[in-house]
């Protein structure tokens, strides 16, 4: 294992106000307001990725899951499946991004394995998936298309709606879903991890129609919310979004955020419960602390660097009756850690429609004391059986979750 030391930030003296307590990686923080005094922090940065291990049948066994579920593989040898789609009709679609295609797969004889594949779309770099009104919705880097689901479960000739979605950068992953307003939302990451971006697209969350017109900033400062959703019994809108790297182990948390209509999530300058980002500053005149005053704070944070990807919430019928309404969030897993967290699936508790805790669901994925890990979790979906989905990018398995 490497360990980098990122160097020394002095953007500016040893006034102002001090940021950080005994569960942060900053062993002293002075940021003051203005740039009338010096910036000084240090920050201990690590990466540690673990090693890849085959998702063998011993390996598969040892998932852990609550009791009375189970786990299986509903498909392998997939490549590098992403993010998932499931119709009401039991078709499974899956992004590979790196071969440009969206799969269909199928199980036809209901026995929880997946026995047939087949290429429905080839778009460069597709990535986002999503249903509404029996079409599915593909958004690559810059461009979104729609097809109509034909009733086996092939897709019409995909039409594009837009070609000028801003550039990709450090995040060109675009995820898509539909509100319960019929309007469409198009979350578009940082070009970076941590800098002031010149296009006001970049950082957001889109809204526009089903058909791309009217498009605007839902909300901003949102650095990579991959994975989002709308409480099915309040109708709110919820969003995990990728804390800042370089922070050290434990900065900046993950987040789970009410997205709001005009909000502003903070990023660069605001994280976690209103601490300051040392290497960036708000702009002109505005200090950290009025900047503050119109950030949306985050709901619940989760532990640095798991990052999460994709999330649903539970309506299937197979689950027990305390899962209604949960959501389930895919964390892919740490790079910029001394140690790895993530690779896991985790439960987020609602209680009265609102968030209380995170609780493991899926875990096992980290291998030998932590230092090899056979799956990097990224796509979670419910079938239309009531199982959950959940895909792998680096062994190619789409796992399967059961209960009786």
């Amino acid at each position: 294992m490497k360990t980098w030391v990122k160097s020394t930030m002095l953007v500016a003296a040893l006034a102002g106000v001090v940021v950080g307590c005994k569960d942060s990686d900053f062993w002293d923080s002075f940021i003051p307001e203005t740039n009338d005094d010096p910036t000084s922090s240090q920050i201990a940065g690590y990466v540690f990725k673990p090693a890849l291990a085959p998702a063998s049948d011993e390996n598969v066994r040892q998932l852990r899951v609550p009791a009375g579920f189970q786990v299986n593989k509903f498909a392998e040898q997939l490549g590098k499946p992403r993010i998932l789609a499931v119709s009401s009709a039991g078709h499974v679609y899956f992004s590979d991004r790196d071969a440009g295609t969206v799969t269909l797969l199928q199980d036809t004889n209901a026995d929880g394995v997946s026995d047939s594949k087949r290429v429905v779309a080839t778009i460069e770099q597709a990535h986002g998936l999503a249903i509404h009104d029996n079409q599915l919705y593909i958004v690559s880097v810059k461009e979104l298309y729609r097809a109509t689901i034909n009733g086996d479960g092939s897709l019409g000739q995909p039409q594009m709606l837009l070609d000028d979605l801003p550039d990709g950068g450090q995040h060109p992953n675009r995820t898509l879903a539909f509100g319960p307003d019929n309007k469409m939302y198009l979350s578009i990451g940082s070009t970076c991890n941590s800098c002031p971006e010149p296009n006001p697209e970049h950082a957001t969350m889109l809204q526009a129609n089903p058909d791309g017109s009217n498009r605007r900033v839902f909300a901003k400062g949102l650095r990579n919310t991959v994975g989002f959703g709308w409480h099915p019994q309040t109708n709110e809108f919820w969003g995990m979004d990728h804390g800042i790297d370089w922070l050290g182990d434990n900065e900046q948390k993950e987040e789970l955020n009410k997205i709001l209509q005009n909000a502003d999530y903070g990023w660069p300058y605001i994280y976690d419960d209103g601490r300051y980002n040392p290497s960036n500053r708000p702009p002109g005149d505005t200090t950290y602390q009025q900047y503050l005053q119109k950030t949306t704070l985050p709901s619940l944070g989760y532990q640095a660097h798991a990052a999460p990807m994709q999330m649903v919430f539970y309506q299937g019928t197979r689950f027990p009756s305390d899962y209604q309404n949960d959501a389930f969030v895919a964390m892919r897993g740490s790079w910029n850690r001394s140690t790895p967290v993530g690779y896991k699936v985790v439960r987020v508790h609602f209680e009265n429609g609102q968030p209380t805790r995170f609780e493991d669901f899926l875990t096992g994925f980290l291998v030998n004391n932590n230092r090899a890990h056979f799956a990097r979790l990224v796509g979670v979906a419910v079938h239309a059986d009531g199982s959950l989905l959940v895909s792998d990018d680096t062994n190619g398995v789409i796992y399967r979750i059961s209960h009786p």
